[in-house]
């Protein structure tokens, strides 16, 4: 009871728990055009570069042109972090709208959007859609489906382990082959679930919005072929394991080294839909992450069929050859365990900063305050089995062991949610790329408008652009440029930006701005040999 007490708090933990925003784990790092910018001549493409790899969804990027009509023709190309979206030939003048939604490689949805002017900017056109948006019943379930999916690893795999190796002949297994086919039925449930909520997931649409056309998309994708791959090893191994559940004869050992080889199949297919696939190191975090596992569904597994069975049903000298070696798998499992989580959490973490003032580190340290608690009492289990107190006395073993149950069921509600939360290096790189974006402004006086573009609105090498238009938004000839920046917070006095002028009414120049803050740029336009104005504006500088 204590441990299906665990169970329920956990699954509620996630059900119920704070419903975050949906969290990009890639980010748009820059296109060209850049965001903002103003082009002389409409370009014939656009390139849209991400911080990982990306798949496109079909019929989720679009170019609106400044009068609302569709400026992108063709399909787009994904390769790698890039995106290329083809643009119809002759484009007018005026800013354009670019609205994205892709899908990274953790299978998780980026959405977004960006403008860009040619020749002059203008009022840019209205999406017709929101890009970012995630239903909140859709984001919800998610973590649910991939808790249940756990629950069914520890059901089917550590269950399985221990019917194979360690349970007495004379025993029943009539209630460990219902552990077992109700660990199957989660995990086939949870990867249908997943299938479907995939659908909405990618398009932003609600639960029961789900298209055959969508479903198809999901099916195409590497998400979709990585769950098809997982229905189909779990039917596999539920074919083979239908003898040993009856208990009819020996257990063949090629069908234990064929199940062994599925369960590796099986268990690899959630690091391959997960954070570990846009690691910076890729195959390590896929193997660590598989490990890690494969780990907890052995313990937490042969847990379950301790409190469950074992301790219940097996007579004292069954426990004292049972017990002793289940000891040495847990101690092996749970070193695992602890090793692939260090190795996980430095991958994602990779800093004390994100480790405390991240929602994802905080959740770590949640985790391994839990598995901190969890270790105290497997610590006792472990003495009790090295003192042969619990062959005679099994009570407080089982006790102790569903003690561990009920608050690693915890901990797996909280993996659920860690899987849906960005880890801090996609934050930093999120920072990184909202620091490097460019940083537009707009001076007007009764004789023209003056654009500035500083870009990347961060401390190092900056490019400015400067354009002027007259009133009505015309081109307007500039006859000589000049400007200045300065910091007067830091005593910074102003300096000199050489310009060098690229059309009648465009200079672009370069400087190095040495420190952050709030930078005063001062922009003197001569248009002829009586008339000049001196404009000047503030930009925050990273």
């Amino acid at each position: 009871m204590v441990a299906l007490a665990g169970l329920l708090i956990g699954f509620f933990a996630v059900l119920l728990g704070p419903a975050a925003p949906a969290s990009a784990h890639a980010v748009l790092v820059n296109s060209d055009p850049g965001n903002g910018t103003i082009v002389p001549d409409a370009p014939n493409k656009i390139t849209l570069n991400f911080s990982e790899s990306v798949q496109l969804l079909s019929g989720k990027i679009q170019v609106l042109a400044p009068d609302g009509s569709r400026a992108d023709q063709g399909d787009p190309a994904a390769a790698g972090t890039s995106v290329t979206i083809p643009l119809r030939s002759g484009g007018g003048r005026g800013t354009y709208l670019v609205s994205y939604r892709v899908m990274s490689a953790d299978s998780h949805p980026v959405g977004g959007s960006l403008t860009f002017s040619v020749g002059a900017a203008s009022a840019p056109p209205t999406a017709t859609v929101d890009d970012t948006e995630v239903d909140p019943v859709v984001r919800a379930l998610i973590p649910v489906g991939k808790y249940l999916g756990y629950a069914g690893l520890v059901l089917l795999i550590g269950p399985t382990l221990v019917l194979a190796l360690l349970w007495p002949h004379r025993l029943s297994r009539t209630g460990p082959g219902r552990l077992v086919w109700t660990g199957i039925g989660l995990i086939i449930f949870s990867t249908l679930l997943a299938i479907w909520l995939q659908a909405p997931y990618s398009t932003g649409s609600g639960l029961f919005d789900v298209r055959v056309g969508d479903l198809r998309d999901v099916l195409g994708s590497t998400f979709g072929a990585i769950m098809l791959v997982r229905l189909g090893v779990i039917c596999a191994a539920a074919l083979l394991l239908r003898p040993m559940l009856r208990g009819s004869g020996d257990d063949s050992k090629t069908d234990l080294a064929l199940l062994g080889v599925l369960g590796v199949a099986a268990i690899a297919t959630w690091p391959l839909t997960g954070h570990p696939t846009a690691s910076p190191v890729a195959g390590v975090s896929v193997v660590v992450d598989a490990i890690h596992l494969a780990a907890m569904a052995v313990w937490l597994g042969g847990l379950v069929m301790l409190v469950g069975f074992l301790l219940r049903k097996a007579d004292q000298r069954e426990l004292g050859a049972i017990l002793p070696i289940w000891s040495r798998w847990a101690a092996t499992a749970v070193a695992a365990l602890i090793v692939a989580g260090v190795i996980q959490a430095l991958i994602e973490v990779a800093s004390l900063d994100g480790l405390i003032n991240s929602t994802y580190g905080r959740l770590i340290l949640a985790k391994v305050g839990l598995v901190a608690v969890v270790l105290g009492f497997a610590w006792l289990s472990r003495r009790l089995v090295q003192s042969k107190a619990a062959e005679e006395s099994p009570r407080g073993l089982r006790r102790i062991v569903a003690a561990e149950l009920a608050i690693t069921a915890v901990v797996i509600g909280v993996t659920s949610a860690l899987v849906q939360i960005a880890p801090p290096r996609s934050a930093e790189a999120s920072q990184a790329a909202g620091a490097s974006t460019t940083v537009t402004k707009t001076l007007t006086d009764q004789r023209m408008a003056v654009q500035i573009d500083v870009f990347p609105a961060s401390v190092g090498n900056n490019s400015i652009h400067l354009y002027a238009y007259t009133p009505d938004n015309k081109p307007l000839t500039v006859i000589e440029w000049s400007a200045t920046a300065a910091l007067p917070a830091k005593g910074i006095e102003p300096i000199e930006i050489p310009l060098l002028r690229i059309t009648d009414f465009h200079a672009v120049g370069d400087i190095a701005l040495p420190q952050a803050g709030e930078w005063t740029f001062k922009i003197t336009v001569r248009i002829s040999e009586i008339d000049q104005s001196t404009l000047s504006t503030t930009a925050t500088i990273r």
